[in-house]
């Protein structure tokens, strides 16, 4: 593409397209359709231009230009309780599904990561001398050591929230950070676990798994499965910047990009449920088996929303990004 040939047969209609949006009388109903053929023509040039010369001044001048004249095309929208609605029921659910063959892979390969590194642990003395002297293992985990009382440490109302929040900055870590190919997903992953594995193979060498097991699981059922679900989003988006499939990268990274912001605020209100059940259930008075069942019980209504909404949602289409006519538009591309 010669781009001065192009701007030159062009300039007129972005010129008229900007003297129409500047325009504070109401326009004529001729105006109004010409705008909007001027808006999807502009729009078309624009994708032109990116695709096949792009210039990051004209670029600039025309992406400004396609979206004040989409505003005024479409008027501007403002959040509702509907799109609330939407993100609960189809929105989160859907993304969480169409994320589950990279985030269960992830579950299991950590739990079982985790595992072993607690086993190791609990079977190798000369390992746990490694960590902490004798008598500090000792106080770590005797009856009302530091891992019984750690739950119980503070408030729960206060408590609570410290948990809710370093888990969601986790959790959205994951997600940010995966653009980098997934490595440093990797390694919030693997601290994750270890942190999990030193205190099942601690406990499990003084004869204390049960107790671990009773205090760890109320919450770190539901918690887990959402630091689960962030790394599998984030190592999706890593891959999606190796291999975008038939998109441009730009627009994949886009749409993946979104999808996993809005995973961030639902995996926030996951976490806040988690925060709360680690806050006052796990260190209160009730049963082993009560706490554990609350626990079980929240894990089982989290992964049925997922396959059930998430499932439907996603069958019907939904992605978990912006709806179709929020989104940018875009020229198809070959597949």
């Amino acid at each position: 593409m010669d781009l001065d040939v192009f701007v030159s047969a062009h300039r007129a209609e972005w010129d008229r397209l900007d003297d129409l949006l500047r325009r504070r009388r109401r326009l004529t109903g001729a105006e109004a359709d010409e705008l909007v053929a001027l808006y999807q023509r502009t729009a078309t040039h624009l994708s032109l231009i990116q695709s096949s010369a792009p210039d990051p001044q004209l670029t600039g001048r025309l992406s400004q230009l396609v979206a004040r004249a989409r505003s005024a095309v479409t008027g501007t929208r403002r959040a509702s309780w509907r799109d609330a609605t939407r993100f609960l029921t189809q929105g989160f659910p859907a993304a969480v599904y169409r994320s589950r063959r990279w985030w269960v892979p992830t579950a299991l390969l950590s739990t079982a990561v985790s595992i072993l590194l607690g086993w190791w642990i609990g079977t190798h003395p000369e390992v746990r001398s490694t960590i902490a002297a004798p008598s500090q293992l000792r106080e770590l985990t005797r009856p009302g050591g530091e891992y019984e009382t750690y739950y119980s440490s503070h408030p729960a109302a206060s408590f609570a929230a410290q948990v809710w929040t370093n888990n969601a900055q986790a959790a959205a870590m994951c997600l940010v950070l995966g653009i980098f190919l997934g490595l440093p997903v990797l390694w919030i992953l693997f601290q994750n676990m270890l942190n999990l594995g030193v205190g099942f193979g601690l406990m499990s060498s003084a004869g204390r798994l049960d107790t671990f097991l009773g205090l760890v699981l109320p919450h770190g059922l539901l918690e887990l499965t959402a630091v689960f679900v962030a790394a599998g989003t984030g190592l999706r988006l890593g891959w999606t910047v190796i291999d975008p499939g038939p998109r441009t990268r730009r627009v994949a990274l886009a749409e993946e990009g979104r999808a996993a912001v809005g995973m961030a605020i639902g995996l926030a209100l996951v976490l806040f449920v988690s925060g709360a059940i680690e806050g006052f259930v796990t260190p209160s008075g009730l049963p082993t088996w009560a706490r554990i069942t609350i626990g079980v019980a929240a894990e089982a209504i989290f992964l049925a929303y997922v396959w059930v909404l998430g499932g439907r949602a996603a069958r019907a289409g939904e992605t978990g990004d912006l709806e179709a006519a929020e989104r940018s538009a875009r020229l198809p591309t070959a597949a």
